[in-house]
């Protein structure tokens, strides 16, 4: 099946919810060498003024990630995880990520420009908590490459 230029614009329902621990914001920030003591000590990020320790910016990916896994299963889409390359990634964050949180990302599949078999597929994922915050929005770029002629 080839991509399907016609899901442009759809959004897909939001995936569940992530519940941020303290534990995942400790493990990303040490994956990432990300050293402030907020993202390990919730005292450091307490005299910063946060309820809880503070993700690395980059944490947001984690949740976009699941809520971007609709478009990849979305057989009308048509995409082939395995033909993808990750393309670019960007960040437009609202408020911080803080340990304690509930976050739901919801996805839009906001272009598809097909070139030859394949295409570059960019999505946006809006992230909000559980008071429906804005926390952050993340736009992925994903190019699918062109099938293999037989």
């Amino acid at each position: 099946m080839s991509i399907s230029a016609e899901r442009e614009g759809h959004t897909y329902d939001p995936a569940q919810p992530y519940q941020v621990s303290r534990e995942a914001v400790r493990e990303f920030a040490a994956a990432v060498k990300a050293e402030h003591p907020a993202h390990f000590e919730p005292e450091a990020a307490l005299r910063l003024g946060h309820a809880d320790l503070v993700a690395p910016p980059s944490f947001a990916v984690v949740v976009a990630q699941r809520a971007e896994a609709a478009v990849i299963n979305d057989p009308a889409a048509g995409i082939d995880f395995s033909r993808v390359v990750h393309a670019e990634e960007r960040f437009t964050h609202h408020a911080p990520i803080t340990a304690g949180e509930a976050l739901t990302g919801q996805t839009t599949l906001d272009r598809i420009r097909v070139m030859g078999g394949g295409a570059m597929v960019t999505t946006v994922t809006e992230i909000t908590n559980q008071d429906g915050q804005a926390k952050s929005t993340v736009t992925s770029s994903l190019l699918v490459r062109a099938e293999e002629e037989s």
